[in-house]
């Protein structure tokens, strides 16, 4: 981001904030409708994991709907929590992956599983970035 003599470059962090946000939301439909998949393909089947995974799906659409519609003044406190949201998803499919949730054990060999890494990792890091360029825009304000 391009920083003048007076201060940060407004015009260009808002289009990085743009590009930002629009990733963010992405991230957070991906990684939601993913789960949603799951949950249709066997995984609802699974006590308190299928109702967790069709609650990730749910509140990963309304996390996206909110970091694209919310008021520039509350963007830094939704990205917050779609960061947490994406972190406490990889951290359940972390202890699944070793000692298991809730009585489910997963492997790193299952399907979508390492893209799903991948996925929720880039969301932790996408969102926090985004609630980092939200907070310095408006300061500089």
């Amino acid at each position: 981001m391009a920083v003048t003599a007076g201060g940060s470059d407004n015009a260009a962090d808002r289009l990085v904030l743009s590009i930002c946000r629009a990733l963010s939301a992405a991230l957070l439909l991906v990684v939601g409708g993913s789960h949603l998949v799951l949950y249709f393909v066997g995984y609802g089947s699974i006590p308190t994991i299928g109702v967790s995974f069709l609650l990730n799906a749910v509140g990963g659409t309304l996390l996206a709907l909110a970091v694209v519609v919310v008021r520039p003044r509350y963007l830094r406190l939704v990205t917050v929590l779609g960061a947490l949201f994406m972190a406490a998803t990889l951290g359940a499919l972390a202890l699944a992956l070793t000692v298991g949730l809730f009585g489910f054990v997963d492997e790193l060999t299952t399907p979508l599983v390492p893209t799903t890494l991948v996925l929720e990792l880039a969301g932790v890091v996408v969102l926090t970035v985004t609630a980092v360029i939200a907070n310095r825009i408006r300061r500089s304000r």
